[in-house]
C-alpha cells in the first residue's frame, strides 16, 4: 500500500499505498497486541512474519494466523486486511483477486468492530481500490464507496499515519474518470485540481510521504510540469527509507528512478 493504481496504500497505497506506506507506525496510535495468545515462536508471530513480507510465504502465513482471530478482534482484522493488500498486489495475477476480496471482507469486519477508528476504513478502501484496477464494472460500482471510506478516515483522524488517506484521496481524484461520457453513466469524479490539493495536504502532514510524492509526480508529469516533477522524484529517491515500510518505499524509489530517467 504498488506502482500506478486506481489508488494504492499503495492507496494505498498507498497507496500502501498506500495501503499505503508512509512514515509512522503501521498501527498508528494503537497499543493493543491482538494475537499474543498464539505467539508460540518467532515463526508463528504474525507481526514478525509481516515484517518479512517480501517473502510471500511469510506474508501468507501471517494472513493465516491473523485470519484465525479476525472475526472478533479489531487489530487482528485490520492487520489481516493490510497483509491481504500486500498479497493482492504481489502474488501471481491469478491469485490476486481472492486476496483482495479477503482483504475487503477483513476491512469490513474491522469497521463493524470499531467504526470510529481509521485502520479498518483505510485498508478496506485500499483493497477495494486495487480490486477496481481489475474490473471497470467494479470500479464504477464502488468508486463512491472508496472515496467515502477515505474521507471518513480523514474525518476520524486528519493526518492519520502521515497523511495516508489524504494521499490516497488525491490519487482517487487523479485516476477516477472525469470525462463527460463517464459522468453521464455515473462514473465521473476525477479532478486534477482536487488531486493536487490532497497531495499537498498529505505532504503537509509528512513531507516524506513517499506515496504522496510519487502520485503527485505522476500528476505533475501529466500536466507537463516536468521541472516540478523532477524535483519531487529526486527528493523521493534521496529520502531515507522508513524501516516499517521498507518494502513499499523501496518500490516507490525504484519507480521514481525509472520515471526520472525518462524525464531526463
Amino acid at each position: 500500500m504498488p506502482n500506478s493504481h486506481f489508488m494504492t496504500l499503495t492507496f494505498l497505497v498507498a497507496i500502501g499505498l498506500v495501503a499505503s506506506p508512509v512514515a509512522g507506525s503501521p498501527a498508528g496510535h494503537l497499543t493493543q497486541e491482538p494475537v499474543s495468545e498464539f505467539r508460540l515462536s518467532a515463526a508463528e508471530d504474525p507481526e514478525a512474519l509481516y515484517k518479512q513480507r517480501e517473502d510471500l510465504g511469510s506474508a501468507k502465513r501471517a494472513a493465516i494466523l491473523w485470519g484465525e482471530h479476525a472475526t472478533n478482534d479489531y487489530d487482528t482484522a485490520w492487520k489481516l486486511a493490510r497483509v491481504c493488500y500486500w498479497l493482492g498486489t504481489h502474488l501471481p495475477e491469478k491469485e490476486r483477486i481472492a486476496e483482495l476480496d479477503r482483504g475487503i471482507a477483513a476491512g469490513q469486519g474491522a469497521v463493524k468492530l470499531a467504526p470510529t477508528r481509521p485502520e479498518g476504513h483505510f485498508w478496506m478502501a485500499a483493497n477495494m481500490g486495487e480490486r477496481a484496477q481489475m474490473s471497470d464494472a467494479y470500479a464504477y460500482a464502488n468508486k463512491a464507496k472508496i472515496k467515502a471510506e477515505l474521507e471518513l478516515v480523514i474525518k476520524i483522524e486528519p493526518g492519520w499515519q502521515g497523511g495516508s488517506a489524504e494521499a490516497a484521496l488525491g490519487q482517487w481524484y487523479a485516476k477516477v474518470p472525469s470525462s463527460k461520457l463517464f459522468s453521464l453513466i455515473g462514473a465521473g469524479g476525477g479532478d486534477p485540481k482536487l488531486a493536487e490539493y490532497w497531495f499537498q495536504r498529505a505532504l503537509k502532514y509528512d513531507a516524506h510521504n513517499k506515496p504522496a510524492m510519487s502520485f503527485y509526480a505522476d500528476l505533475l508529469i501529466e500536466k507537463n510540469r516536468k521541472a516540478e516533477a523532477r524535483k519531487m522524484l529526486e527528493q523521493l529517491i534521496a529520502d531515507p527509507v522508513t524501516p516499517e515500510w521498507a518494502p513499499e518505499e523501496n518500490e516507490f524509489k525504484r519507480s521514481a528512478i525509472e520515471r526520472l530517467n525518462k524525464l531526463k
